[in-house]
């Protein structure tokens, strides 16, 4: 198994990041079988396009919330990641758990 799990949609809350919020938040090492997808589509063309993140961010996106890391942007760069044989993708982690009383 490439992931921790697949599913549809995200669990928690909308976080309302921006990508300049997202941009303060140091990536961070994360192996891929502790990611849960929150989509179940794939692009095949964005998973072959090399300039696929030309207008984005370079690190995924992932929140933490009830102890679980969901993938929230970047299911192609960590499935590329995952073709490649690698285990671990440098991720910005939104801690969820941290902001929710």
């Amino acid at each position: 198994m490439i992931f921790k799990a697949v599913r549809k949609g995200r669990p928690y809350p909308e976080h309302g990041f921006s990508a300049r919020d997202w941009a303060r938040i140091p990536p961070r090492q994360v192996r891929l079988d502790e990611l849960i997808t929150t989509k179940l589509a794939l692009e095949l063309d964005k998973l072959l396009d090399d300039d696929s993140t030309f207008y984005g961010d370079l690190f995924p996106h992932a929140v933490q919330f009830k102890g679980d890391l969901y993938l929230e942007d970047g299911l192609h760069r960590a499935l590329r990641a995952a073709l490649q044989q690698r285990h671990v993708l440098h991720v910005r982690v939104l801690n969820f758990d941290e902001l929710l009383p």
